[in-house]
């Protein structure tokens, strides 16, 4: 990754799984002279890590870094409330997509 997509992927990594619209982005991941000389130097950076496979998109235009796809074949969603109650419990339940290491996204 160049250093503007690794400015996007950090600002995106504090935020979780949470969808971000690219204004934002654009506005926060760079410095305040980066946004006021071109308020939409993101959008062209986040295209290709859209294409890349390190962030996807909604249909609202808001972006998030990918979760890491399960290799389980009995996938079941469990509700993050039973999951914790579960965990508490001693029983392994893997979470809904959580995202990976830098060095997972590094790859693509």
């Amino acid at each position: 990754m160049n250093t503007e997509e690794r400015e996007v992927f950090h600002f995106l990594q504090s935020w979780g799984t949470d969808f971000i619209n690219a204004a934002e982005i654009a506005r926060r991941a760079g410095t305040k002279k980066k946004f006021h000389e071109d308020p939409n130097w993101a959008k062209p950076v986040l295209m290709v890590m859209v294409e890349r496979g390190i962030l996807e998109s909604d249909s609202n235009g808001r972006y998030r870094i990918k979760p890491i796809p399960k290799k389980n074949k009995h996938n079941r969603w469990v509700a993050p409330d039973i999951a914790k109650i579960l965990k508490e419990g001693g029983v392994e339940v893997e979470g809904s997509g959580e995202i990976g290491p830098d060095e997972y996204y590094d790859q693509l």
